[in-house]
């Protein structure tokens, strides 16, 4: 692996691609730390040093800033609204019939949806801004910190619109740092940038559990939670990559003097077939009663209950509702991303033909049949994966921003692996030996 990454680095534009990609991830990380006019940043290092930082509601937009949420800096909503853009636009595919045709017209179509998402995403920075700037001018952001209302002194209109703007340009700078990578570097640019968010938080994260450790000063929880990890990279791994392969048949077709087709094939139906969304949709959906009985005033006994069982994230009634509804999300994604169809009209157009099961209507419940029952391991290994954060704050009373669990472990090894894929490819192309012997 390591000569491999050495050819790489010997190959021209293979390395001109890899540094580029480098210098990208730098000037993002660097924008991470650029605090937004008119925050007290001696007041957010203050709250944030004393780790009373509200990370049950916002935990997974600060995940996916890299940390930059809770310090309100310039790239402080990160790359969760261009996210929320496309999983929006891809479910409103499947419901507006000019998005899907706009999805058949190949380039020019895929283009289009595209600025469409661009634009989604603008809306939603500046919404998610506007969030932002109140939650921190209420001092909601850090409960507990005695400065928490002092983060924002200007709270003047002016002031206020000068935070939003910023935010939402920091947005589009992020997106477009994402498609520099994907037409200059390598991998997919926005994949890229959630890994590195992801893995800047590690080493902190790490190093809480080891702090709050008791046995031999962390280091035995500090040596736990790494072997976890290991373990769980490795199941991710072999899950992520498991498939079940549909042969696929065509027939021989004779146009003029040549004929076609007498081809072998497979129709791959991954087990994680809806790979991260469930995950997202899921938290993203019990954020909602929290942040509702955030801002609600008063002591109201509906307020009560939902701070008791669906803020902290560690209580029964809290960990069923998040299981179940990452395996109701998991089989609607696969429902509305997966046709079977039309790919079994498209098999029947071309002389395709599943062995033993007939064209038409019976290749499409054959495969139907087929997804339901891979689905059923796929959504509760994410549900599991999902819910190791938790165990380990039953468990042992580790810091909830586990960091090897959940969106966060699946991210890592999905991107990594389909970045590894494309330095493989591009070694191929060159008659280089590969990563894989």
């Amino acid at each position: 692996m390591l000569t491999a990454f050495a050819r790489a680095f010997k190959t021209p534009d293979l390395r001109k691609k890899l540094l580029f990609t480098l210098f990208i991830i730098v000037v993002y990380r660097i924008g991470t730390h650029i605090p937004i006019p008119g925050v007290d940043y001696r007041n957010v290092q203050t709250c944030i040093d004393a780790a009373q930082a509200n990370q049950g509601l916002f935990g997974l937009v600060n995940m996916f800033s890299g940390g930059a949420l809770l310090q309100i800096t310039i790239f402080a909503l990160g790359i969760m609204p261009y996210i929320t853009a496309s999983i929006i636009l891809q479910l409103l595919t499947v419901v507006i019939p000019r998005l899907e045709a706009l999805k058949k017209e190949g380039q020019a179509g895929t283009a289009k949806i595209t600025q469409y998402t661009r634009y989604l995403t603008i809306a939603l920075a500046i919404l998610q801004g506007t969030g932002l700037v109140a939650t921190a001018r209420s001092g909601a952001l850090f409960q507990g910190c005695p400065v928490a209302s002092q983060i924002v002194p200007d709270q003047s209109i002016f002031v206020t619109i000068t935070m939003v703007i910023t935010m939402t340009a920091g947005t589009a700078a992020v997106m477009w740092l994402g498609e520099l990578i994907t037409d200059r570097g390598i991998g997919n640019g926005m994949s890229i940038l959630m890994f590195i968010s992801i893995a800047a938080t590690f080493p902190s994260a790490l190093w809480a559990i080891k702090e709050q450790g008791s046995l031999a000063d962390g280091w035995i929880e500090f040596g736990t939670v790494i072997a976890v990890g290991l373990v769980m990279v490795g199941l991710v791994v072999f899950v992520e990559q498991a498939q079940r392969r549909i042969p696929v048949q065509y027939a021989k077709r004779m146009i003029g003097r040549r004929s076609y087709g007498g081809t072998s094939t497979y129709i791959p139906l991954k087990v994680n077939q809806a790979g991260v969304i469930p995950v997202i949709f899921a938290s993203s959906l019990l954020y909602i009663p929290a942040l509702i009985a955030q801002f609600a005033g008063g002591t109201s006994g509906w307020k009560t209950w939902i701070e008791q069982h669906f803020v902290k994230g560690d209580h029964p009634y809290y960990i069923a509702t998040y299981f179940l509804l990452i395996v109701f999300f998991a089989f609607f994604y696969v429902a509305i991303s997966f046709n079977p169809e039309e790919v079994a009209d498209n098999m029947k157009k071309y002389g395709g033909f599943i062995p033993g099961i007939r064209a038409g209507r019976p290749t499409a419940e054959y495969l139907s049949y087929v997804l339901n029952r891979i689905t059923w391991p796929g959504s509760l290994y994410l549900g599991l994966i999902a819910l190791v954060p938790t165990m380990a704050l039953v468990g042992f009373g580790a810091n909830q921003n586990f960091p090897f669990g959940g969106t966060s472990i699946l991210i890592i090894v999905g991107v990594g692996l389909e970045t590894v894929k494309q330095i493989e490819s591009q070694l191929q192309q060159r008659n280089y030996e590969g990563f894989l012997r």
